[in-house]
């Protein structure tokens, strides 16, 4: 301990000696390490953003949607032709075994005035199961229900966005609006959902009753076509058996064949979002390593300068070993100075860091998540960047013959 001691306050007073030369060599490291420390925040924050928004979308999730039809020689992409209805939803819903919920939808775009407020936006005929299938809170009144959906009631839900710019801040529950001049009692008020994957305002929304879409909102020649239907396996184990039941069931009812194609698709929503959320995080660890190069130059400029401290402190050596010193006194003295380098200037680093993360996230208005982890790492990697590149400097000033170094000039 003592001989470690020693070997602190002898770096100490090396490097004040040339303290332009110890700043501009911890210099890299400090950038190295305020690099990595920034981009993995920014990386991270990317990552958590991603991920918050893939669960507001909701959990277990498969979509069924019309796929591609053929009429008369023309052959209509997918959702060209209205092929699901609301008694194939019912069907899922009561032969599935593998389901938990299921909710058809059919939405459409349109104006909702409020004595004279107006506001466009999305109206989605839906049914009472679509806040379980979508795990969307409901803050206030209540939520849509089997009568309201089958007696193609004029109640509504409201979504945040909506009810901000319709109401403000009064309370918008037990209020008439009109959507295509209809009228429509506001029986709830949803939460925030923030942004989609997509970056869809997803509390840009009104939710009405599905018959009342159909019937009265979104009339067509098809009164019984939905859009899509959302359904919502028992859990992620069963995802593929629920889709495989769902395959099997709307074959049977569409009467598909073996040889002709199926008129809808069934597409695994979690699966989908999880590769977005694997991408994010790729891309934050390809950050952090792409930051982590500034380290490795740092490190070679650390190896560089101590090479140099050696050769004009040969003489030095001599007169240390010619008085007792060991070589592994030589060798901890220099790999001491090397360490001390790196640590300070990671301690820098890692102020500059999160600095520079607080600054890009509050002008940019970029999430940044700064992690206790990854500024630990980077402290103890920049330490082990210091033994690493002073290693050899140190090798070689403690392998100095002392009567040669005792006659350099």
């Amino acid at each position: 301990m003592t001989t470690f001691l020693q070997s602190l306050l002898i770096a100490l007073r090396a490097l004040r000696v040339n303290k332009m030369r110890s700043l501009l060599t911890m210099l890299g490291i400090i950038i190295g390490i305020a690099a990595v420390i920034a981009m993995v925040a920014i990386g991270t924050g990317a990552s958590k953003m991603i991920s918050d928004q893939i669960a507001s979308v909701g959990s277990n999730l498969l979509l069924v949607i019309p796929g591609s039809t053929t009429s008369g020689g023309l052959r209509t992409g997918a959702g060209g032709a209205p092929t699901l209805t609301y008694d194939d939803a019912k069907a899922i819903k009561a032969e599935c075994p593998s389901v938990e919920n299921v909710a058809p939808t059919i939405r459409g775009s349109a104006q909702a005035v409020y004595g004279n407020q107006n506001w466009s936006t999305i109206v989605m005929g839906a049914s009472a199961d679509m806040l379980a299938v979508r795990e969307w809170p409901l803050v206030a009144g209540r939520n849509l229900t089997p009568s309201d959906v089958e007696g193609a009631a004029k109640s509504c839900l409201l979504g945040k966005t909506v009810a901000e710019s319709l109401f403000g801040d009064s309370d918008p529950l037990g209020k008439i609006i009109r959507i295509k001049k209809i009228p429509f009692v506001v029986v709830g008020l949803l939460g925030g959902k923030g942004q989609s994957p997509q970056g869809v305002d997803q509390d840009d929304v009104i939710f009405v009753p599905l018959r009342t879409a159909q019937r009265k909102l979104f009339g067509s020649q098809f009164p019984n076509a939905v859009n899509a239907v959302m359904v919502q396996a028992k859990s992620a184990d069963v995802l593929k058996k629920a889709e495989e039941e769902i395959s099997s069931l709307l074959e049977q009812r569409h009467r598909m064949g073996p040889s002709r194609e199926r008129d809808f698709t069934v597409r695994n929503l979690s699966e989908m979002l999880a590769v977005a959320e694997q991408s994010a995080k790729v891309m934050s660890i390809l950050l952090g390593a792409v930051a982590s190069i500034s380290l490795i130059v740092g490190g070679i400029g650390i190896m560089n300068i101590m090479l140099v401290s050696v050769t004009e402190r040969t003489r030095e050596i001599g007169i240390r070993m010619a008085i007792g010193a060991r070589q592994r006194d030589i060798l901890l003295q220099f790999l001491t100075e090397a360490v001390l380098l790196t640590t300070c200037g990671g301690i820098i680093g890692m102020g500059v860091g999160v600095g520079g993360a607080t600054v890009v996230s509050k002008l940019m208005e970029w999430p940044t998540l700064i992690s206790t982890q990854a500024i630990i790492i980077a402290f103890l990697f920049s330490a082990g960047v210091g033994v690493f590149f002073g290693f050899y400097p140190a090798r070689k000033a403690a392998g100095l013959n002392p009567i040669e170094a005792l006659r350099y000039e």
